[in-house]
């Protein structure tokens, strides 16, 4: 069924003859949802009732985004020209502080309309918006101070994304509470702001089954231990299982201040401060010793990965054969929307360890030798945990977020669907191989086509001629 169709949003049932389920790949599954979008069948050797529509190809589980910066999509490609010959992390942020000051309410929501179509296009069911610009350029709030938070979810809730809003706590322009830059008055807060925000956000579009309002602070860059800690105090008393996002050891310069001005490595400092638990999740985390892995992964917290930007950006790599072996959890992100593609994110991350470690099939194990199975499990398993919603499966209770693929593939090995994995996330030929995409049991991408997408690129075209006026 088509996004517009009014049935999409009822209940529903699928048909797939074949599925993967947590315990693997299985026949003739009857997947059921009810109204509210969570599933209340997984069946498997099922034989269909006439009627029953029947998946156009294997079924798979959506994949959770667990950290995107929606208008830097508008910025791809505008920073891949040399300008200092130290060009790094820093100087990349000076661009996109920069960029960030044109930004007006209506061309956040431009992009992201066009933005989390290219992700449900992708294979992507769910977002964690990392949100950071909250005022107008001057720094003065809006009329409405959650007007740029809404256009966020309106954008998500327009397309069928699920989204996971973090409005985020932003003090300081570096560590010791330097004071802020000008470019960064558009997001500068307190932690009652964003506590107060919350409150507006759940009047004007309250939280259901697709969508999700936790807190961000920054980084330890941007936040005081003082203002962390009224932060959460704050966020338990409303919401105690609200998810916390934070950027955390991205860069080495990072943790040379961090242990400079606090005393500590970023990611110590914050064991040692605040209940890491399943409800955080760490972002980047790139530059660990070997007692924060260890002390991380014991936490439960989730490490969000983000191979695209973190090479982009230069950030370095991620020990995740180290993370893995301890069991830590993790998932995936977009983060600066460079590349809109979870197999690739997949794929960078192996290759990545390939590269450091220097050998092939680094994070398979005895258990799981089939390195993209073993992936894509813990990815949708830490997204999930990561966005704070029932994302994590094809699992009865658990939202109807179906991926359909499409079979006919070229990089799809046809009738063997143990190879399915592997094929999409180690062979890259320029098409997603993804053609049905359900949202809660709302269908949201048909054959590939999503029924908004040429309107959305209209005004995504439109946004960036506006924004683009002049060269950043």
């Amino acid at each position: 069924m088509p996004l517009d169709s009014p049935a999409s949003q009822a209940q529903g049932s699928l048909f797939a003859h074949s599925a993967l389920l947590p315990n693997g790949w299985q026949r003739n599954v009857l997947l059921s949802w009810n109204a509210v979008g969570d599933l209340t069948t997984v069946s498997i050797d099922a034989v269909p009732t006439a009627g029953t529509p029947v998946a156009r190809g294997p079924v798979i589980s959506g994949m959770p985004n667990l950290h995107s910066h929606t208008f830097q999509r508008a910025m791809a490609g505008l920073t891949e020209t040399l300008g200092d010959p130290r060009d790094s992390f820093w100087s990349w942020r000076t661009l996109m502080y920069r960029f960030a000051q044109r930004l007006q309410p209506r061309h956040l929501q431009a992009i992201g309309r066009h933005l989390y179509i290219e992700m449900l296009k992708a294979g992507y069911t769910s977002v964690c918006e990392f949100h950071y610009v909250h005022h107008g350029a001057d720094g003065q709030p809006y009329a409405n101070p959650a007007e740029l938070s809404l256009r966020v979810v309106r954008a998500a809730e327009e397309v069928g994304i699920g989204m996971t809003l973090l409005p985020v706590l932003y003090q300081y322009g570096g560590l010791g509470q330097a004071e802020p830059l000008p470019h960064q008055r558009r997001f500068i807060n307190s932690p009652e702001w964003i506590l107060e925000l919350r409150q507006h956000l759940q009047k004007a579009m309250p939280q259901n089954g697709n969508r999700r309002y936790g807190v961000a602070p920054h980084s330890l860059r941007a936040v005081s231990e003082a203002s962390l800690s009224s932060l959460i105090q704050g966020l338990d008393r409303e919401d105690p299982k609200a998810p916390v996002h934070i950027h955390i050891a991205e860069q080495t310069r990072e943790v040379d201040d961090c242990v400079a001005i606090l005393g500590q490595r970023p990611v110590q400092w914050l064991l040692d401060r605040q209940p890491l638990d399943k409800r955080w999740c760490l972002v980047h985390a790139t530059h660990m010793d070997d007692a924060e892995y260890a002390a991380l992964a014991r936490s439960g917290a989730v490490v969000g990965l983000c191979p695209t930007t973190e090479a982009n950006l230069g950030d370095g790599l991620f020990d995740a054969q180290r993370f893995l072996a301890d069991k830590g959890n993790w998932g995936i992100g977009s983060d600066s929307n460079v590349a809109v593609n979870p197999w690739a994110e997949l794929r960078l991350l192996e290759y990545g360890q390939r590269l450091l470690h220097r050998r092939r099939n680094v994070l398979a194990s005895a258990e799981a030798p089939v390195v993209a199975d073993r992936l894509f499990a813990q990815a949708v398993s830490g997204g999930a945990q990561a966005t704070g919603r029932s994302v994590s499966g094809l699992v009865v209770g658990q939202r109807a977020d179906l991926v359909v693929i499409d079979s006919d593939a070229a990089t799809i090995a046809p009738g063997n669907p143990a190879q399915l994995l592997s094929s999409m996330v180690f062979c890259e030929h320029g098409t997603h191989p993804v053609r049905d995409v359900f949202v809660g049991g709302r269908q949201v991408i048909d054959n590939g086509q999503h029924a908004q997408q040429v309107e959305a690129l209209h005004g995504y075209r439109a946004t960036l001629a506006d924004l683009l006026e002049q060269t950043i």
